[in-house]
């Protein structure tokens, strides 16, 4: 029997998708009990690690930003068995976010639909619960609406932590569409380079029209231009929804998966080896990662599928990829893709 599908996701969805959320994080404050259960859990091996931008990972499998905003329970996740965690979404200053409701699932199509708008305690506050947590996450994400607020937020995270993600692309977040003008893009990343010394990645819009497709790949070129390390493809796709209290957000999960692989491959061709990509959407099985692998990713982020699988997806999706492995007669991880 599957405990978490069986007993404990039937309670949370019989809450508030937010609320559910709220208390789904919180279990992770006693960072002792989730070690107890990484000891029984934990799927570790030597072919799964790899380094992306010069960050070591014990395996590909990352956790995708907005589940832990402000990088309060990252030593209870991080016990789960993912090899990174993306905390944030963070910003310069605490918002509040959008008006409620603004979460929804969808369970028929394993998906969420959220338009939270980056609720979180602000860079100042995130940067003192990353110092007091004694393992740090591997990337954090950041945003802004206009350069200066990026900057600062960079030059007070970059510090602590061993990548930036910057997202550019929530479709939840009034202003942000400024920086898809490629000058405005442009500007921010020469700035951000000014300061930082980690690697720095880029989260990208799904396209889905020769329109959208030319912008991403417009931010793409200038990406490469500037010196960018890496991609996570992508975020979540926009949807008009009268249920949230905004009128529209972005649906995660199983719908974006098709277009997450579709996209991974058509960047990785457009960019050759040189840089990394996550691919992000959908992912919620060793199957799933393995397509996006031979797409051209090298690691994979997910979100969506932790709230419908729980905490063993990690563990499985590693099996998974042993399996494949296995199978295939592969000495590491990084071999799927070539």
């Amino acid at each position: 029997m599957e405990f978490y599908k069986n007993i404990i996701r039937p309670l949370l969805f019989k809450l508030p998708a937010e609320t559910a959320h709220t208390f789904a994080t919180s279990a992770f404050r006693n960072a002792s009990i989730w070690k107890l259960w990484n000891t029984i859990n934990h799927v570790t091996d030597e072919r799964l690690k790899l380094s992306i931008a010069g960050i070591n990972l014990n395996n590909p499998i990352g956790l995708a930003a907005g589940f832990d905003k402000d990088c309060l329970f990252i030593s209870g996740i991080r016990s789960l068995g993912f090899g990174y965690i993306v905390g944030g979404t963070v910003t310069l200053n605490p918002r509040p976010g959008n008006k409620h409701p603004r979460l929804f699932r969808n369970t028929k199509d394993k998906a969420l639909v959220n338009a939270l708008g980056f609720p979180n305690v602000g860079a100042k506050e995130v940067a003192r619960n990353i110092q007091r947590n004694p393992s740090n996450p591997s990337i954090i994400s950041i945003s802004g609406l206009t350069v200066g607020e990026f900057v600062e937020c960079a030059k007070l995270i970059d510090p602590l932590v061993e990548g930036l993600e910057l997202n550019i692309s929530s479709p939840n977040t009034a202003g942000l569409r400024i920086f898809h003008k490629i000058a405005s893009f442009r500007d921010l990343i020469q700035n951000i380079n000014q300061t930082r010394k980690k690697p720095l990645f880029i989260k990208l819009p799904p396209y889905y029209d020769s329109e959208s497709q030319h912008l991403c790949f417009q931010i793409i070129k200038t990406s490469l231009e500037e010196g960018v390390d890496g991609f996570s493809v992508a975020n979540t796709i926009p949807v008009k929804d009268t249920r949230l209290g905004v009128g529209s957000g972005g649906v995660s999960g199983k719908p974006l998966f098709e277009t997450m692989v579709r996209m991974v491959q058509e960047i990785r061709r457009e960019i050759g080896q040189k840089l990394v990509i996550n691919g992000c959407g959908g992912i919620f099985t060793g199957d799933d990662a393995i397509k996006t692998f031979l797409a051209g990713a090298d690691t994979v982020q997910l979100y969506t599928g932790l709230v419908y699988e729980g905490p063993s997806i990690p563990s499985k999706i590693n099996q998974g990829l042993l399996d494949y492995l296995n199978e295939q007669g592969l000495e590491k991880i990084s071999l799927i893709k070539e």
